[in-house]
């Protein structure tokens, strides 16, 4: 338990007749950065909301190890961008974050300009509401970190970015993670980005955690493989152990993973045929993080390519 930052156990929360959130638990290490995968109304933001204290569960609960305290206290801990951050239009990003500062005490002017040039947000004249999408995103990731957090809990925060200002975002968040220690919950919708910087998933959807694992464990269940189909699948795992195959898995009711012995398909497909094994479909098939995840949660893949899925 000492390894995690923050465990929450049958979280839930309802509105009127609509599950938003239906029994979340998650199991984030400290140090870790946690993204948590799912589409639109997939209650992503709903988790993020409560364990940033801005709305409360139903049922269900939530610590955070090492916070001592109240939990009203536990939040001057913990740092927060959902939905789109919370800027005053008419202000400058200093004065953005001086008015933070002021409700943190905190009126060291350096702290101040620290933040914003760790950030790469303009400490220009020019007033925050004319800001671009980045760059708004880049002031309220600033205002997260006033107080400096143990916890960053960010909602989409390279949502509508160039790849440039993506680049720029994941290459801040990673350094904060690393030289601060700052623990990260993420969610986005472009999966590529997200499997370039987070360390453990979560993949949520109808307000239910399906899976939670490591970055490595994504990896390999994300590797290439021979895909098998077929009506029979234990006669067919019994062909492939008489093989001598072992690196394989089951998924499902008709499909197994084979991941060795990937250049011998044709004489896979003979043996299985010889054994009077009804073959479906057998096939190379090369899984990236957003083909694991419209798999798991069974969405249809559409026609846009990797990474620029909206999920």
């Amino acid at each position: 338990m000492s390894d995690y930052l923050l465990v929450t156990d049958n979280l839930t929360k309802r509105y009127k007749d609509t599950v938003a959130a239906d029994g979340v638990s998650l199991h984030i290490r400290r140090g870790a950065i946690y993204g948590l995968i799912g589409k639109n109304g997939a209650g992503k933001t709903t988790v993020m909301r409560m364990l940033a204290g801005l709305s409360f569960p139903t049922s269900g609960s939530f610590s955070y190890t090492g916070f001592e305290g109240s939990f009203s206290s536990a939040l001057s801990r913990i740092g927060a961008l959902i939905e789109t951050p919370s800027i005053i239009p008419r202000l400058t990003a200093y004065d953005n974050m001086m008015i933070k500062c002021l409700a943190c005490g905190i009126k060291d002017r350096k702290y101040i300009n620290d933040i914003l040039e760790l950030t790469g947000t303009p400490n220009t004249r020019k007033k925050a509401g004319k800001f671009s999408l980045g760059q708004k995103q880049r002031l309220g990731i600033a205002l997260a970190l006033v107080g400096d957090p143990e916890f960053l809990i960010l909602d989409e925060p390279i949502n509508g970015l160039d790849p440039q200002g993506i680049a720029e975002i994941r290459e801040m968040l990673i350094r904060l993670n690393s030289e601060r220690g700052i623990t990260i919950l993420i969610s986005s919708h472009i999966l590529e980005e997200l499997s370039k910087l987070a360390t453990d998933y979560a993949i949520i959807d109808g307000g239910r955690i399906i899976e939670e694992s490591t970055n490595k464990e994504l990896k390999e269940k994300c590797r290439d493989r021979i895909s098998l189909r077929t009506s029979a699948p234990q006669e067919a795992v019994r062909v492939l152990e008489g093989l001598g195959i072992k690196d394989f898995r089951t998924e499902g009711d008709r499909t197994i993973l084979i991941f060795e012995r990937l250049d011998e398909v044709a004489s896979l497909n003979m043996e299985l045929a010889g054994s009077k094994i009804p073959v479906e479909s057998i096939g190379i098939e090369n899984a990236d993080l957003e083909e694991y995840f419209l798999r798991i949660t069974g969405t249809v893949k559409g026609g846009a390519g990797a990474g620029g899925t909206d999920v």
